[in-house]
Order: C-alpha cells, then structure tokens, then sequence
C-alpha cells in the first residue's frame, strides 16, 4: 500500500485528489495537511511512501518545504501539484529537490500516472514542455543522480 500525504491550503483540492486516489487498491491517502508547518509536522512523526505538495502555501511555501526536507533525515518522493504553469515552475522545483510536477488542471488525467511514476522512483513531468526547459530539468536530473 502507498501511503500519501498531501498539502494543500484547499479543501476541496485535497478532496478531489483523496477520490481520485480512494478508486486505486494500492494507494491511500494516509495524512493531509493545509500548510508547510503541518506538513513537516506530520512527517516528523508518521511514516509516508509519498508526499503531493501545493507550492502555494499560507504559511512557508512548497518551496520552503523542500528545502527543509532536503537537509532533514526524511526522505521521501515530493510530487508538486500546482495551479502554476510548468513552463515557469517545474525547473525550480525539481531543482530544489521534488521528483514530479504536475499542474492541477491535469490531475484529473494524470495523477495516477504521475504518482506510479514518483513511486518508481522516475521523474514525472508534462512531456510537451518546451524543448529548452525539458533540456535544462534534464540536466538539473543528471546532476541529482550524480550526487
């Protein structure tokens, strides 16, 4: 079983990624919270194969939490799920430690997929970014393998 925390300041985003994943017999979403204090909170103290974190949060953002995470002995898969466009947002996020980005409106086609593929341990981002973004997260992948 694939127990998922997911962040989200929105009620209802984290309802309809709960449904989304509650249809799955091999997922579950085992925590949620609205902020990046929670967030970490929840991580220090329970045990998750997989976090979705919003990056627009009230009160550190998602970016805070990453890095948070990527100098803290919890380490876990961070699918970003986000209203921002990749085209602007992927790059810097999966730079700051986040193996996935998926935009909101695509969550519906896609979250299942994405998450298979974060759990696997594989990159998941929109395959019709433009070239040179796609170049520059393929590095930045390279680099983290690397390391």
């Amino acid at each position: 079983m694939i127990n998922i925390l997911i962040t989200d300041d929105n009620p209802n985003i984290r309802a309809g990624v709960k449904q989304i994943i509650s249809e799955e017999t091999d997922m579950k979403i085992s925590g949620e919270a609205e902020n990046g204090m929670q967030t970490l909170e929840l991580l220090k103290n329970n045990k998750y194969d997989l976090l979705i974190l919003d990056i627009n949060l009230p009160d550190i953002n998602g970016l805070e939490v990453l890095q948070n995470l990527k100098y803290s002995k919890y380490k876990i898969p961070v699918l970003i799920l986000s209203v921002f466009p990749e085209e602007q947002f992927a790059l810097k996020m999966i730079e700051a430690g986040a193996i996935g980005y998926l935009n909101k409106m695509d969550v519906s086609d896609n979250l299942i997929y994405a998450i298979k593929k974060v759990i696997a341990g594989e990159y998941y981002f929109k395959s019709t970014l433009p070239q040179d973004v796609t170049a520059s997260i393929h590095k930045v992948i390279e680099k983290n393998r690397g390391e």
